[in-house]
This record gives structure tokens, C-alpha cells and sequence, in this order.
């Protein structure tokens, strides 16, 4: 029996068990030999039976594509068992660079340490390492690299796209007052307590 031959649910399932990053309708179509509309109606009506059926597993659309994920409702079970006494991965100041960085992006390093107020080379290193940013060009004025959010990000974070980051506005003080009258550029720091410095790993 060839791939065309199989049951279509079951083996979208199985090819979902084991991709490593979301996996678009129409690879998933390709790869099966199924028209596209198919697989995404079983996409659709797989993922509405696991919700109705209650299933700690979710198979949702996020970044583009399909893949499967622990169901909200249980994340003190999943964080209990992968943390399992252990820090989380990023610390206070990673999550706080990361969130400049998505907000704010394409956008430099020094604008990124402007806005927190301590230098992030080294949490941008991480952040980098991580796959949760990358380069985006560079600055016309200064020739400065720029850096977004990658795919790795809005799988994460759980969304299609950046349109779905929650809006800050009704969370922030008026622009000149965070602002203030600072240039571009930004004094050296040489410690950060919450945990940035030039030898962040």
C-alpha cells in the first residue's frame, strides 16, 4: 500500500509525533499525496476532537504550521516534570530582552540596552544562541545590526504571527517620558544585578 493508500487522520498523526517544528498543510499534503483541502480539513477536525474528547494534547496552527502541544490546562504538570526542581531556561533578564526585541523589532542592540537601561550584549548572545532572534540587516544611519524574533519564537510563544503579541499600550507610560532625551547611543555598564553583563553565557 503506498502513502496515497493510508487513512488520512492516522497518518497525519504519526507524521505530527514526530516533526521538530511546525509542518505546513501543503508539505504535509505533498508528503502524503493527499490534495491540501483534504489535509486541512482533517487538520481542522483532528484538533476540534481532541478538544472535545478532553485530551491533555492540543494540535493547534501556530508559526505557520501544524504540531502538537500540551493542552494550556495541564502546564503545572508539563512545568512540574520538565523543570522538576530545576531554573527555568531563561532568566529575568532574557525574558525582559526578549520582550524588547519583539516589540520593538527590526531593532539594535543599543537601542534594546537603551530601553532597559543596562548593556544586553551578553543576553542578546544567548537569546541568539537559542534561536529565539536573529540578524535582520542592518541601520542605514549607523550601519548597526538589527535583530527580530524568529519562527523558533512564535512557536514558543504559541502564535501565527506578531499581530498576536498582547498590546502593551494600556501598560506604558506616555513614549517621552520612557524615551526621555537620550541619543541612540548609550553609556557603558559594566554590571547588571538582574543578571546582563559583557560575560553573560
Amino acid at each position: 500500500m503506498g502513502v496515497d493508500g493510508l487513512e488520512l487522520k492516522p497518518a497525519l498523526e504519526a507524521v505530527l509525533m514526530v516533526v521538530d517544528e511546525p509542518a505546513t498543510e501543503e508539505h504535509l499534503a505533498r508528503v502524503l499525496q493527499r490534495p491540501r483541502r483534504a489535509v486541512a480539513l482533517a487538520l481542522r477536525e483532528l484538533s476540534d476532537d481532541y478538544t472535545r474528547q478532553g485530551r491533555g494534547f492540543d494540535l493547534r496552527l501556530v508559526a505557520g504550521g501544524w504540531r502538537f502541544y500540551s493542552r494550556a490546562a495541564y502546564a503545572d504538570a508539563v512545568e512540574s516534570f520538565v523543570l522538576d526542581g530545576q531554573q527555568a531556561r531563561l532568566t529575568q533578564a532574557a525574558l525582559e530582552t526578549l520582550a524588547v526585541v519583539a516589540y520593538r523589532q527590526p531593532v539594535s542592540r543599543s537601542r534594546v540596552s537603551a530601553v532597559r537601561g543596562v548593556n544586553c550584549d551578553g543576553v542578546m548572545r544567548t537569546l541568539l544562541q537559542r534561536g529565539l532572534v536573529e540578524e535582520a540587516g542592518t541601520e542605514p544611519e549607523t550601519g548597526a545590526i538589527l535583530y527580530r524574533t524568529t519562527n523558533y519564537f512564535l512557536e514558543r510563544m504559541g502564535l501565527r504571527g506578531l499581530d498576536e503579541l498582547p498590546e502593551l499600550a494600556p501598560f506604558l507610560p506616555e513614549a517621552d517620558a520612557v524615551e526621555g532625551d537620550s541619543p541612540e547611543g548609550i553609556p557603558s555598564f559594566d554590571v547588571d544585578d538582574s543578571g546582563d553583563s559583557q560575560t553573560d553565557h
